[in-house]
């Protein structure tokens, strides 16, 4: 068996995101080798910085560890740990693993010394404690691959694995259908998710000619993205949050994918849109690039670059070369296989 822990947001959590589909696809990559489960929920997030929110989670997790040294199955063979960070550093997966004497592995780790004083000091000792624990971590994007060789601990391996979709085969293909709406989707939430939005919204006040947008996604910030597009009227429509099926759907009648990335690590929705066939408008930002089958407007470019680039793509010639090359860009190393492949190389296991 493999125990399996995100300590950012578990893969049974009910709130869908990008974490949660790469925990969900972490799980399904692994089974080959095995029953996997998931060990704890315990979520250790703090966004605030909160002493007497560390302390409870702290606490929290020293109970667990203590009922997992005790309850974890004697055929497990391999601990996992998705996404340790300084705000939800793993507190359990280290002190388990050495209890029981079980190889500790990390997916997604990053390392933040900086955050080794001031709020999250404690949380941010935990994670360099914990990547410093691990066997093996596997970094999804070159950036955080140069960040853990700095600080690698003796003996450490460093492994790429490449972003993924949870899926074996691609999807069905969009037809790419001449006046096809544009699609965008996005959590609605401050910060980052809102600075795309406002980028979308001052890139469609550039566009002439018939053009159409449909949105997916939902959010605290709902009002606020809603207001930016309002002067937009109907060639704007609101999707809400969608399961897979609608999602599914989304991509397939789509004719470009349009995400401006502001400081996303990679995005997932860049995967699934390209293994629709889907050609991609985004910006040329560390991570996202490296998801990419196309090379994406400079982020000096701003609203105007993505623009120009959605024009190019009004020629369907272009659009569905883009989006062919998209599909095989995604076959060739986005999918499940390839994912299953390095894991199993890696850890010196056969699927």
């Amino acid at each position: 068996m493999i125990a399996f822990y995100a300590p950012l947001k578990a893969p049974t959590h009910e709130v869908p995101s990008g974490d949660r589909a790469m925990a969900r696809g972490l799980m399904a990559a692994l089974t080959p080798f095995g029953r996997v489960a998931v060990a704890s929920d315990l979520r250790s997030l703090d966004l605030a910085g909160d002493a007497a929110v560390q302390a409870r989670l702290k606490g929290a997790a020293e109970a667990e560890v203590a009922r997992l040294v005790r309850e974890l199955p004697v055929e497990t063979q391999l601990w996992v740990t998705y996404h340790n960070y300084y705000k939800a550093p793993d507190l359990i997966g280290p002190a388990v693993s050495a209890a029981r004497g079980i190889p500790y592995v990390q997916v997604e780790s990053t390392r933040a010394k900086k955050r080794l004083t001031g709020a999250w000091a404690g949380f941010a000792a935990a994670a360099e404690a914990a990547s410093d624990a691990a066997a093996v971590i596997f970094y999804l994007t070159e950036r955080d691959g140069e960040t853990l060789a700095r600080d690698r601990a003796a003996g450490q391996r460093l492994v790429h694995l490449r972003p993924f979709l949870p899926r074996a085969e691609l999807p069905p293909a969009s037809t790419l259908a001449e006046g096809a709406p544009m699609l965008a989707a996005g959590m609605m939430r401050a910060g980052d998710k809102m600075a795309s939005y406002a980028l979308i919204a001052e890139l469609l006040g550039l566009l002439d000619g018939d053009w159409r947008l449909e949105i997916a996604g939902d959010g605290p910030a709902r009002a606020e993205v809603e207001a930016l597009m309002a002067p937009f009227g109907e060639r704007v429509r609101m999707l809400g949050q969608l399961g897979a099926p609608e999602m599914s759907d989304a991509y397939r009648r789509a004719g470009l994918f349009l995400w401006p990335g502001v400081n996303e690590a990679f995005g997932m929705v860049y995967l699934e849109a390209q293994a629709a066939g889907l050609p991609v408008v985004a910006q040329d930002r560390p991570g996202v690039q490296e998801v990419m089958a196309a090379v994406q407007p400079a982020v000096a470019s701003g609203a105007q670059g993505m623009a120009a680039a959605i024009v190019a793509l009004r020629d369907a010639g272009l659009r569905r070369e883009r989006g062919m090359a998209a599909r095989a860009f995604i076959a060739d190393r986005h999918l499940l296989g390839a994912a299953t492949a390095t894991l199993a190389s890696a850890l010196g296991v056969e699927a």
